[in-house]
């Protein structure tokens, strides 16, 4: 049980009734905005995410450089 044609146009008739026809270009650019400033969110948001990850893995290397230790001989004293 899906959306109708007429379900469609009775809803698109209402929208029309409390927009009215002028005004429903801005509102629909306002919602095109609205979604654009969403996916770029979501898209700033993962990458913030990776280069938070690539941030961590960098840090790991430069401490195990520091203790002049490789990070396999840290695996076998932790396994030992």
């Amino acid at each position: 049980m899906g959306i109708g044609p007429w379900q469609i146009i009775l809803i698109l008739v209402i929208v029309l009734i409390i927009f009215g026809a002028g005004k429903l270009p801005r509102v629909a650019g306002d919602i095109a905005k609205g979604v654009k400033n969403f996916k770029k969110g979501l898209a700033e948001d993962g990458d913030a995410d990776a280069d938070t990850a690539a941030a961590g893995a960098n840090k790991s290397i430069d401490t195990s450089e520091r203790t002049g230790e490789a990070p396999v001989e840290k695996d076998k004293a932790a396994q030992g």
